[in-house]
């Protein structure tokens, strides 16, 4: 939330602010990426085995800070204690991760030619701005920053304002481990003027999480200055059930997968492609296992679905049910939010959707599960197609070996199969068509925001 020159926390369970925090003056924000920028000279000369350990003890600084950090993630955006829990480790995880294997992944590669000597080095650019969204504020930013931290970039980080409080606490993170001064900074600006950041001419690179809108305005103003840019933007994610799979299995998983992070996930199951002879039975289970979850007080370790992050998001999910509705969908249980205090929207099932309707064109951000009927696995694929999104996907179905053919067909970043779609330090991570292009984690991420060098030796 943004209050004129206030950055603003407000607790989505209760309505309650939570703190407020002076914004920076865009001389103040242009003088913290100058200053992040002379960081970079001394940390991209560490040769890679020096930064590595730093990575190390900020992993090990965020498992010793578990609990307040994820207390506080709760307090800002509403996910389960948890869930909260859970993305604090896997922050860790990423730091161990490259703590072990960036070297191997940075190593020049020799490549055989006429030279005596020819190789492909891999340089840091210079300061990467990473834009990133509230719904996991620490993830997000983490697996951004790390990989681009490993290869010797620094980073400035522009986060969303009702996440002000994890933020600055990721920055005293870098700085207790040891991280040079300004070399992972902050900038708390108003959302509107994080685009024009792009521009700076500290800047070498941006990393951006986010909206399309958000995505295309950074990405037109990074290219007008010509500099790389990465974006992960939505995602209508394709639960595909074919007619041979443990249906009671998936429904259980598909609840699952739908209510992560209380169903505010970029690859979140969303549109949930069942072949028509198992449909009845797969909407059934579905429903059964949506019915269970439990919405509360997302503090409550019992609770499964905590508050969305803002008033807003629940009158646009709204929005999106009742226009699904007027468009021939069918309500099964869910659709309108919960009264009293907080953003409490709960499991909410839709049937009969199809193409035309918001519940499939258009992402929706929170509780809301809606099944589509196919003829066979063709016209499933053609319907999971059927979108300007391309984020990832999951088949299910006792046949592997056509899962990994139909896995080749699909239009997406990653493709999973009989498991829920995620992101892992080891793989890369990214989308195509409307939800972005190019790579974060694995090698992949690692050498997007690098100077992929040759070098000839005669």
């Amino acid at each position: 939330m943004q209050t004129a020159n206030l950055m603003v926390s407000v607790n989505p369970a209760t309505g309650e602010r939570l703190a407020e925090v002076a914004a920076h003056s865009s001389t103040e924000a242009g003088d913290r990426l100058v200053r992040c920028r002379e960081a970079f000279r001394a940390w991209s000369r560490r040769p890679v085995d020096e930064r590595a350990p730093v990575l190390a003890r900020v992993g090990a600084l965020v498992r010793k800070r578990r609990d307040e950090l994820a207390r506080l993630a709760t307090l800002e955006m509403g996910k389960t204690i948890v869930a909260a829990e859970a993305e604090v480790e896997k922050c860790a995880w990423v730091c161990d991760h490259y703590a072990a294997n960036a070297a191997a992944m940075l190593a020049p590669e020799p490549i055989t030619t006429d030279a005596s000597d020819s190789h492909v080095r891999f340089d840091p650019l210079g300061v990467v701005l990473a834009i990133m969204p509230w719904n996991f504020p620490y993830w997000q930013a983490f697996r951004a920053a790390v990989p681009a931290l490993a290869a010797g970039n620094t980073v400035a980080l522009k986060h969303a304002s009702n996440v002000t409080g994890c933020a600055l606490a990721m920055e005293r993170l870098w700085r207790d481990a040891g991280l040079p001064e300004d070399a992972f900074t902050v900038l708390l600006v108003q959302g509107a003027e994080a685009s024009a950041l792009a521009a700076h001419t500290a800047v070498a690179a941006v990393t951006l999480t986010g909206s399309e809108p958000a995505g295309a305005s950074v990405a037109a103003i990074a290219g007008r200055a010509l500099k790389k840019v990465v974006l992960e933007l939505g995602g209508s994610d394709p639960f595909i059930v074919l007619a041979d799979a443990d249906v009671t299995y998936a429904a259980r998983q598909a609840a699952a997968a739908r209510v992560i992070n209380n169903g505010e996930s970029c690859i979140a199951a969303k549109r949930f492609i069942v072949v028509e002879s198992v449909a009845d039975a797969f909407e059934e289970a579905l429903a059964e296992s949506l019915r269970a979850l439990r919405v509360g007080d997302p503090l409550d370790r019992a609770t499964d679905v905590g508050p969305l992050a803002r008033p807003d998001l629940v009158d646009e999910l709204e929005r999106q049910v009742e226009r699904s509705l007027a468009k021939g969908a069918r309500l099964v249980l869910g659709g309108r939010r919960l009264p009293g205090p907080g953003n409490l929207f709960p499991p909410t099932l839709l049937t009969r959707v199809s193409p035309g309707m918001p519940a499939f064109d258009e992402e929706t951000f929170g509780p809301l599960a809606a099944v589509t009927r196919a003829r066979d696995a063709a016209d499933a694929v053609a319907l999971a197609n059927r979108s300007r999104f391309g984020l990832g996907a999951s088949v299910w179905t006792a046949d592997v070996e056509a899962a990994l053919e139909l896995a080749a067909k699909l239009e997406a970043g990653a493709v999973f199969v009989n498991a829920t779609v995620r992101s892992d330090p080891r793989l890369p991570f990214g989308g195509i068509k409307r939800s972005g292009h190019g790579r974060e984690l694995g090698s992949f991420g690692i050498r997007e925001f690098v100077n992929v060098k040759t070098v000839w030796v005669a």
